[in-house]
């Protein structure tokens, strides 16, 4: 056993080689590839340990009284269940009684087809995915500023070309250790409320770590594009010749002197002035975000201040130079181009564009009007659930919102009163644990396909080795429920690359084109970066001779400051953000299964200031509740001196009553519908006992 594949984690789908190790089971090799270079994370390295779990799910589980234990069955019974129970709730309640929900780790096959699985096997409007979580409020703000949305519109190694690059809100030397190769800028600037790994590297290496108070980046924007105008430091004949709308965002701008700047986030105005030097006295400069910019209720606003900041300084568009988002979801970029969004179809077009629906429908050969609208977006869709207004059934892939998603303990809740809930995993994640039905289906190494990563690029997911027996892959499973569900055979194929050849042609001329993208090109070693509309090579670098919008042009966005959503008062007076460590991965149904990984970080913890611990009586090691206003969260104590006295720490991989989403706050953004993950008011108290939830469910449960 040698093949070459990619990572089953993050965007970076760094290049790996699974061998056979000394006991012949699997284990994973780095492989030289643009994006990692020859590095693993130690997620990476670990990964094919879940490949001959103990705990892996291989057959169908099934149980009639949700209080009662799952009994294993065989898959005919199984699927013959769940298309007689989604069929009845859709013939007495409608189509919009089923939902679905998706994910950012599914392969662009298993991505589209589960958009088309919806939109014809249920005709139901309610489908959304977790990927509404990462990266839509930048994608929104891509597509206001440049028309079209792809993360990262240039390859990740023009950033190593850099002289200065400026990350907002992202964390990639714990996120995605591989990345940090390629930011050897001789000028790092880091702005993040805690000092992360990614901080402490970039004040190591003669960088900068601005601080703002949680909440504010959108004003620390502001305030850098306020800087740099007042030093004459902007490309005056790059706004004047590429972009549109530059005088509406000034207005906005012209309050955010620095000295005003440091009044609202904290971070000191000299600091502010010589940002801005470095980024507008940079021949090779970028600007790149992530999900400590984005998921606030303000986050499609406060990605725009960004991308604003760039245009101002003629990056976008520019050889060597940038703005782009790191994208954190493994296929994050394709799993949201293919239709398991609400609002889009295949090719990232948009649901209620009558051309549109026109010519996807006819790929699939129906009618456009037998396609649904748009329906809700994935926190409004799972708040809705088992309500009487929204769906009572849902069939959900790739996702455990029990523990991923914001307000956990009432999302949990909602999952609670479904009548029917199908899930299709390969461990019991904390979601699985709730549901009526469990469907076994393959891992990442078991099957093949596609991914999207954070460039844009199109990679080749190999299988490695056959699923074990009795396991399905999840286009088996949505195949055959959709001819169990009256759909014809030929509609819904079941081998990926048939799957990819649909896709194709259902994204032919859209926005996220992939006409041209065949196994054979990515098995030869072709570079594809979408778009990709035929034999021609793809698009590397994005923005060089003109922006998507119709008159080429770039638009400004006119926005300020408005702050969190919930702010500190005198019962719940600390700010609470949330973020990833190293070891673990999302929800961590996955890597809390890792011996190594879970050893290394076994609970949850809380990073605080020890004068913020003090005042509260909790000492270094002491297990904690933190407490908001929709829940709490155990975690033990973890001092950082260098953290700010008003803010805390908690990493989101953690469950039960260790699960960091307890208290975070479901306002949404208004244009992306992002919660607001990053910002929660809390309070510390002494807890009065340890966690006592198991840190993965089983099967037994």
């Amino acid at each position: 056993m040698n093949t070459r594949t990619h990572c089953p984690y993050c965007a970076l789908q760094c290049a790996m080689s699974i061998e056979s190790g000394p006991d012949g089971a699997p284990t994973a090799r780095p492989a030289d590839f643009p994006t990692n270079r020859g590095g693993l994370c130690r997620k990476g390295w670990t990964s094919a340990e879940l490949l001959h779990s103990p705990q892996r799910i291989t057959r169908p589980l099934l149980r009639t009284d949700r209080s009662g234990a799952f009994a294993e069955t065989d898959w005919d019974t199984a699927l013959d269940h769940v298309a007689a129970r989604l069929a009845a709730m859709r013939a007495e309640h409608g189509a919009d009684s089923v939902a679905v929900f998706g994910s950012g780790g599914l392969t662009n096959e298993k991505s589209y087809l589960l958009g088309k699985f919806a939109r014809l096997a249920l005709g139901t409007s309610q489908i959304d995915y977790n990927g509404r979580f990462c990266m839509s409020s930048a994608a929104a703000a891509g597509n206001r500023a440049f028309g079209i949305d792809r993360g990262m519109p240039f390859p990740l190694p023009d950033l190593a070309a850099a002289d200065t690059v400026l990350l907002a809100g992202a964390n990639p030397a714990e996120t995605m250790p591989p990345m940090m190769g390629h930011l050897t800028a001789p000028r790092l600037i880091v702005v993040d409320p805690r000092r992360s790994a990614t901080a402490q590297y970039a004040l190591d290496h003669g960088g900068l770590h601005l601080a703002p108070r949680p909440g504010t980046d959108a004003a620390l924007a502001l305030g850098l594009l306020h800087a740099a105008r007042t030093a004459d430091l902007l490309d005056t004949d790059y706004i004047a010749a590429r972009t549109t709308g530059f005088d509406d965002a000034w207005r906005h701008a012209a309050a955010f002197w620095p000295e005003q700047t440091e009044q609202v986030t904290g971070v000191p105005a000299h600091r502010v002035r010589e940002a801005a030097h470095l980024l507008g006295t940079a021949a090779r400069a970028y600007v790149l975000t992530g999900r400590g910019s984005e998921q606030h209720a303000t986050g499609t606003d406060t990605v725009s201040a960004w991308i604003n900041l760039a245009l101002a300084l003629g990056l976008p568009g520019r050889d060597g130079a940038g703005y782009g988002c790191i994208t954190g979801q493994g296929n994050g970029q394709g799993g949201r181009e293919h239709g398991q969004k609400a609002d889009q179809l295949p090719g990232y077009r948009k649901i209620d564009d009558p051309a549109a629906r026109a010519h996807v429908a006819d790929t699939w050969g129906v009618d456009p009007d037998e396609l649904p609208g748009p329906g809700r977006s994935a926190f409004e869709l799972l708040d809705s659930l088992g309500t009487g207004d929204g769906p009572g059934a849902m069939l959900l892939l790739g996702s455990n919102p029990a523990v991923s998603a914001p307000s956990a303990e009432r999302v949990r809740n909602r999952l609670q009163s479904l009548d029917l809930l199908v899930t299709c995993d390969f461990v019991m994640s904390e979601t699985a644990a709730m549901s009526d039905v469990v469907l076994p289906v393959a891992q990442w190494a078991e099957e093949e396909g596609t991914m999207t990563n954070l460039e844009g690029r199109l990679l080749r997911r190999r299988a490695v080795l056959d699923p074990p027996e009795g396991v399905r892959t999840d286009l088996q499973v949505l195949s055959a429920l959709a001819v169990r569900l009256g759909q014809p055979a030929a509609r819904f194929p079941d081998r990926p690359d048939a799957v990819l050849a649909e896709l194709g042609r259902a994204s032919a001329g859209g926005g996220a084109d992939y006409a041209g993208v065949t196994p054979q090109r990515l098995d030869e070693g072709e570079e594809l970066f979408w778009p990709v509309p035929g034999p021609e090579a793809g698009t590397p670098r994005m923005f060089l001779d003109s922006f998507a919008h119709p008159d080429g042009r770039a638009r400004f966005a006119p926005v300020s400051h408005r702050g969190a959503a919930e702010r500190p008062d005198a019962d719940y007076p600390l700010y609470a953000t949330t973020g990833r460590l190293m070891g673990h991965y999302q929800s961590g149904a996955q890597t809390r299964r890792i011996a190594e990984l879970d050893a290394a970080e076994p609970r949850a913890y809380v990073e605080v200031h020890p004068d913020t611990g003090a005042r509260a009586g909790l000492a270094e090691g002491d297990w904690a509740r933190v407490v908001s206003r929709r829940g709490a969260a155990l975690a033990r104590i973890r001092h950082r001196s260098d953290a700010r006295t008003d803010t805390v720490f908690l990493p989101f991989h953690f469950a039960g009553d260790q699960a960091a989403n307890n208290l975070t706050n479901p306002a949404l953004d208004p244009t992306s519908r992002m919660p607001e993950f990053k910002v929660s008011a809390v309070r510390l108290e002494p807890a009065d006992t340890a966690p006592t939830a198991p840190t993965a469910p089983t099967a037994g449960g």
